[in-house]
């Protein structure tokens, strides 16, 4: 039987170092094997510049991979099972490829390497494989570094929709795999934000009493489900704004991981990162592990 895969980028960078050693935990738990990938992109030709060494490419390469040997050893030296991939192209687009070829548990990337600019809270190459890749994706933040990594809470937010569910199945069979941890499945209501313009509306008090009666219905039903397979699940719903309340739930509970669809209800079709998703993933305080619907079809259109 072969094992299953974690797939790792990393461009050396502190935060990718990050990622690898979180990765190195799951796959010791689900006896996987990392493959650990480097992408080099080359520079372009730059018109009226004086023309690259013939030999740039070669040396790029050699010191790419150096750094990659050494990598690998290091997670070697943890315990890991490791492949080295050197790659060369567009670090996101072959980040997809392999996950899709691959077919890996998780492909494990740092939220900013080397070319993320400090006001940056999501890098375009980790943002771009959230959108694209075929896999659960896990998101490591720099702030992340150190941090202990037995996955003891997990915070699966909910909305009930079709995304959300399969998330809350991820994370559930990631869980198999911890001992005793405990998944807590969130849902957080309130308003449109839009009718908050409108001012104080009496009916409103009533409506999100109702909304909030409804989500602890359906939390238990989900929560039955998962305890019947033999999972730890507390529920827990609240009114506000769900990015806010998911980051908020995570801290208060200490999470060490979150795991979430990247769309949900009010996800819209040519939106391929859900507004949601993708603030939780830039503020969250702990990793963050999105789960993309397969069925989703990818609107070729711009934002």
């Amino acid at each position: 039987m072969t094992a299953p895969t974690l797939l790792v980028a990393t461009d050396f960078s502190e935060t990718a170092e990050a990622a690898a050693e979180w990765a190195v935990e799951i796959a010791s738990a689900r006896k996987a094997r990392i493959h650990l990938v480097h992408v080099l992109t080359l520079p372009p030709p730059r018109p009226h510049y004086a023309p690259a060494p013939a030999d740039l490419q070669n040396a790029l390469r050699d010191a790419a991979m150096e750094q990659l040997d050494r990598e690998a050893q290091r997670l070697t030296d943890l315990g890991a099972d490791v492949e080295k991939v050197l790659e060369l192209g567009v670090p996101s687009q072959t980040l997809v490829r392999l996950a899709e070829e691959l077919e890996p548990l998780v492909l494990v990337i740092g939220t900013r390497g080397l070319t993320g600019l400090s006001h940056l809270l999501l890098g375009s190459t980790a943002e771009r494989v959230v959108q694209h890749a075929s896999c659960p994706v896990l998101t490591i933040h720099p702030e992340d570094a150190g941090e202990h990594r037995d996955l003891s809470t997990v915070l699966v937010p909910t909305d009930f929709s079709d995304d959300a569910l399969k998330a809350v199945h991820a994370a559930r069979d990631l869980l198999r795999h911890f001992d005793d941890a405990p998944l807590i499945l969130l849902h957080a209501f309130n308003l449109p934000v839009e009718y908050t313009a409108y001012g104080p509306i009496p009916t409103s008090v009533n409506y999100l009493e109702d909304a909030g009666i409804e989500a602890e219905q359906q939390l238990t039903r989900i929560a039955e489900e998962l305890q019947s397979e033999g999972t730890r699940v507390e529920t827990v719903a609240r009114e506000g704004y769900p990015p806010e309340v998911i980051c908020d739930e995570a801290k208060s509970q200490q999470a060490d991981l979150i795991v979430m669809g990247t769309h949900g209800r009010s996800g819209l079709a040519h939106l391929l990162l859900g507004s949601s998703a993708e603030r939780v993933v830039q503020k969250a305080p702990c990793p963050v592990m999105t789960v993309r619907c397969q069925e989703e079809e990818e609107d070729s259109g711009t934002d």
